[in-house]
């Protein structure tokens, strides 16, 4: 059987597979698409059904406090089941459209169902598929120009004793529940586990959060991260911190028991399931990286490790590319898609295209945490005495004041009075940070920020205001140089 001919093979149909995909359709390709599953990545296991559930989560929060805005308060009726359906109607109304093979295939794409490995840098074979594609038991041959690998990651169940065998919840299994659970262990603090806690405990389900470490959400603002703990704490999540999982266990009653050893001893947290979120791996399983001479870190604990690739993505061939969750960087799905195209565009076009140097990204609590660029702490480990930390809390902004959303501010680290920094605890946060990470990307000082008007009254003004507080106090500097008369 001759194989099949093609200028670029994608393995995976994720976040950075479609983005890819989408780009090499305009490019008049010849282009194929492997995928074992189902399309969609992150529809199915990230962002789409947290954030739905997210949404829900809200709107019973926002029942249960109406009388703050002088509206009748009653304590909301809440129906796990349905809300967990709306959920998987979420992703299937975005299936049938957006993520839909028919939409990819009407671009010319073709999409091949199957398991891939890699079998030289020109080649992928492709098991368990039919001969027009679509999934069998047979065995295809593409040869191609290029390879972009897009397998994305799946979630890490922590060696401790007794879990594996108490059937813990992952993304892949959680959204697809016909009845979830009436409460919950969280294991892991970051952006995932900490939106699911405040998801859970505000659609009822009482929930701990279980952290092998200092504090939540550690690669953020610790100041911030300080006052979204406190948020969630007070909402009734227990967080406990520095909290290592020791042992678990199932009990007759279905009750799961987790014992922790903590800073004060040993303590037994019960629920009725426990959700992890402690790390992933990246997919490699399978492609025969290794065998192939790509290589692939291990690392040395969960989450860590991927495909090794230079600053253009490319691996030990310079015709296999892989990017996204596969690889050991920024595991966002807008980063993936961001370097997926970067990936396309620099396979067929001569030159390079730039390297994102600024990946914003935000944790969608109820406020939000957004970041962007350095800590105060990186900042200052970087750039030493040159680095000052600017502040503005949301209860000088009058948006929030009228929102009853004052629990929260802005911080902005600058160094050589050049903006490095940008974290923000808001409603609506992840929307605010765009402005701050285009500063940082462009080099920008607080005062040039400050000669943007910013429409009132909005989250954002508080931007302008910390930017004209920057802006007065150099004004002070030279005030002997204000005209008098």
């Amino acid at each position: 059987m001759a194989p099949d001919q093609y200028d670029l093979v994608i393995v995976g149909m994720g976040s950075a597979g479609m983005a890819a995909a989408e780009f090499a359709a305009t490019l008049e390709l010849r282009v194929a698409v492997v995928e074992g599953r189902r399309p969609g990545g992150d529809l199915w296991t990230g962002s789409v059904p947290t954030k739905a559930l997210v949404a829900s989560a809200r709107t019973a929060h926002a029942v249960r406090h109406a009388a703050r805005f002088g509206i009748g308060a009653a304590p909301p009726t809440i129906d796990l089941p349905t809300v967990w359906r709306r959920v998987r109607e979420v992703q299937e109304a975005i299936a049938s459209t957006d993520d839909h093979p028919d939409r990819y295939a009407a671009m010319g794409l073709e999409i091949v169902t199957g398991d891939a490995t890699l079998t030289g840098p020109n080649e992928v074979t492709v098991d368990g598929c039919d001969g027009a594609g679509g999934a069998g038991g047979g065995r295809r041959v593409l040869q191609t120009r290029f390879v972009l690998l897009c397998t994305g990651s799946r979630a890490v169940v922590p060696d401790v004793p007794g879990l594996a065998d108490v059937e813990v919840l992952t993304d892949e299994t959680l959204f697809v529940l016909e009845r979830p659970p009436s409460s919950a262990i969280v294991l892991g603090g970051g952006p995932m586990g900490v939106e699911l806690a405040q998801a859970f405990i505000r659609l009822g389900m009482a929930t701990t959060i279980v952290q092998d470490g200092p504090s939540l959400l550690p690669r953020d603002e610790q100041g911030l991260v300080s006052v979204l703990t406190g948020v969630l704490r007070s909402e009734g999540v227990e967080v406990l911190l520095d909290a290592r999982p020791t042992a678990a266990r199932r009990e007759p009653d279905g009750t799961v028991v987790l014992d922790v050893a903590t800073t004060t001893g040993t303590t037994q947290v019960r629920a009725a399931a426990i959700v992890v979120a402690a790390g992933r791996r990246p997919c490699v399983d399978g492609l025969g990286l290794e065998a192939l001479g790509i290589d692939v870190r291990t690392g040395a604990g969960v989450g860590v490790g991927g495909v090794t690739v230079d600053e253009r993505a490319r691996t030990a061939f310079r015709t296999v590319y892989a990017v996204g969750d596969v690889t050991d960087g920024d595991r966002f799905a807008h980063a993936a898609g961001h370097a997926a195209v970067r990936a396309v565009r620099d396979m067929f076009f001569p030159g390079r295209a730039p390297v994102a140097e600024v990946v914003p990204w935000c944790t969608f609590t109820d406020p939000e945490l957004a970041h962007a660029g350095l800590t105060a702490d990186e900042a200052e480990a970087r750039f030493g005495e040159d680095v000052d930390v600017w502040r503005v809390d949301l209860r000088h902004n009058d948006r929030a004041r009228a929102d009853e959303a004052a629990e929260g501010a802005i911080v902005v680290v600058t160094a050589k009075e050049r903006v490095v920094g940008a974290h923000v605890l808001a409603p609506a946060a992840g929307e605010l940070i765009h402005e701050l990470a285009l500063a940082i990307q462009q080099g920008l000082k607080l005062n040039e920020i400050a000669a943007l008007v910013h429409v009132y009254p909005t989250m954002a003004t508080s931007v302008g205001m910390l930017a004209a507080e920057s802006a007065h106090e150099k004004a002070q500097r030279y005030r002997w140089l204000v005209r008098r008369r």
